[in-house]
């Protein structure tokens, strides 16, 4: 099979840098408690905020279907451009009386629609444009998304001095969700496209680079989220350090482009070299055979594809796997998402000053969870079977069940402990959950049936963001701020039990689906699904 060429690997690192900052919504831990006291909200408000970012994603799967009739660089700019008026219109007005509440749920849930879009094209890009290899990819790009949340707060905390002292903390995140993502996207756009296959050399070593360019990146993440200035590195170095590593993806496109190029110049010359013997009369008989030999290998092709259904529309909603799989995955991975998104309060609660250590912690370590796969994948790819997608996310499942249950213990020791244990499994199962919805009903409808399955993150979040604000006001006792560990100590007792059944779910639905749970895909397979989407 043909391998991946330069522009296959810009228009993955243009994914790269888009999952970077496609997480706007990830810092809202960080300046919540200054939006609550700025605008006059309960906690069950804020709660509500918070979801309102996820709801955007009930509307979704429009992401999905515009994807199969527009470019997608324009789907991209869309997505950035809900983004800019989301968070854009928050920003300019966020301290009028006019600015009323809904205006900021419909605002934040414009916003949170963006990510969507976004995330298709992304998402599609890599399946389309390294078919072999789309695993591995997905995981690799996704993992960046784990990074939004340090991204933005490094980004904040070295704005100039000008900025931080007219505008407020809460403002200051708001113009960077709104201005980041489409200065980004405008600057990607040009290689978010879809590129047949022509090249055979094979990139094993750039995948190899990608891989320690994205080590280097976690781990330069993880040293600033612990505390840099321990080791001697400053804010401004770290910040800096943390750029150039986002930076150095390019290079291995560039790298690529430059092995084409002296490979076409070393072929010119060999035709110069053996053009008198173009009139050489090719055996018949050779040409022949090589061609019955193709047409049997594509009938073989075709043959071994179809190892699963193709499953869309209103047949995914008739599918016991499908609820099974969406229930699974809202009582694990989004679970870690409601955690994440409450954060701020958790750490005001416990009394840490600065929440933004913990948002950091977990978005680094959420940075190696999405991470992983793509590792697993990358070494057990050459042997023609993967690791069953469903059976990762139940072994995922299960340690996140065990942090809730630690959070019970009023020690700082085990709240970081577990927001690095719910960030990394939450980071592993979100980037999972790509690839296994292809898994379980197929690739030709990908783009829309992952955005219905992702339609359970807004269900969740209002459910268990919800039961968290009740909670926590009832411990309040009337007023607006809570603190000590019983602020979400029945929360996490709850949070922790739903956690198990749904480890519980997922391996019921691994039972079902282990039939063809693991298999990679066939090459007619992958022929099949470019050749239907490459208009895209």
């Amino acid at each position: 099979m043909p391998s991946p060429s330069s522009a296959h690997w810009l228009s993955l690192v243009g994914c790269v840098w888009l999952q970077t900052i496609n997480g706007p919504n990830a810092d809202f831990p960080v300046y919540s408690s200054q939006l609550k006291e700025v605008k006059g909200i309960s906690q069950v408000q804020l709660n509500f905020l918070a979801f309102a970012s996820d709801a955007g994603k009930l509307f979704g799967w429009f992401a999905g279907v515009a994807a199969l009739y527009l470019p997608l660089r324009l789907v991209a700019v869309v997505g950035a451009s809900f983004g800019l008026i989301g968070y854009g219109v928050q920003f300019l007005f966020l301290e009028r009386s006019g600015l009323e509440y809904w205006h900021l749920f419909l605002l934040t849930s414009l916003a949170g629609n963006g990510i969507c879009w976004i995330n298709t094209v992304c998402y599609l890009l890599c399946i389309k444009n390294f078919p072999s290899d789309s695993r591995v990819v997905v995981s690799l790009a996704t993992s960046y998304l784990g990074l939004s949340a340090k991204f933005y707060t490094t980004m904040a905390e070295k704005m100039p001095r000008g900025a931080t002292a007219r505008y407020s903390k809460e403002k200051v995140y708001l113009l960077l969700n709104a201005v980041v993502p489409m200065l980004v996207t405008l600057v990607t756009a040009p290689s978010l496209r879809v590129v047949e296959l022509t090249s055979h050399r094979r990139t094993d070593p750039a995948f190899l680079a990608m891989f320690a360019v994205t080590l280097a990146t976690g781990a330069c993440a993880v040293v600033g989220s612990i505390g840099s200035k321990s080791i001697g590195l400053s804010t401004s170095e770290h910040m800096i350090s943390l750029y150039i590593l986002l930076a150095l993806p390019i290079l291995i496109p560039a790298a690529l482009k430059v092995r084409e190029s002296m490979d076409k110049l070393r072929e010119a010359k060999r035709e110069n070299r053996v053009h008198d013997l173009a009139t050489t009369v090719v055996p018949e008989t050779a040409v022949s055979v090589f061609e019955v030999a193709e047409a049997e290998n594509k009938e073989e092709d075709a043959g071994e594809s179809g190892y699963h259904d193709e499953v869309g529309g209103v047949r995914l909603l008739r599918r016991l796997d499908f609820w099974l799989y969406f229930l699974s995955y809202m009582f694990s991975g989004t679970l870690g998402l409601v955690f994440l998104n409450n954060l701020g309060q958790i750490a005001e609660s416990r009394g840490l000053s600065d929440p933004s250590t913990l948002v950091s912690l977990s978005s680094s370590f959420g940075f190696f969870g999405r991470l992983l796969p793509a590792f697993l994948d990358y070494y057990t790819a050459k042997s023609g079977y993967s690791l069953s997608r469903t059976a990762s996310m139940a072994s995922l499942m299960a340690p996140m069940a065990g942090a809730f249950f630690l959070l019970l213990d009023p020690r700082d020791m085990f709240l970081y402990t577990s927001t690095a244990v719910v960030g990394t499994c939450t980071g592993a199962i979100t980037s999972v959950a790509v690839s296994a919805t292809s898994e379980l009903f197929g690739r030709k409808n990908f783009g829309v049936n992952h955005n219905v399955v992702v339609a359970n993150i807004p269900v969740g979040s209002l459910c268990f963001g919800y039961l968290a604000a009740f909670l926590y006001q009832k411990e309040a006792r009337g007023g607006n701020r809570c603190l000590g560990a019983a602020c979400y100590r029945d929360t996490f007792l709850v949070w922790g039990s739903t956690c198990a059944v749904g480890t519980a779910l997922c391996t019921v639905l691994y039972t079902r689906s282990r039939g063809f749970a693991g298999r990679l895909p066939s090459s007619g397979e992958v022929d099949a699904e470019r050749s239907g989407g490459a208009s895209n």
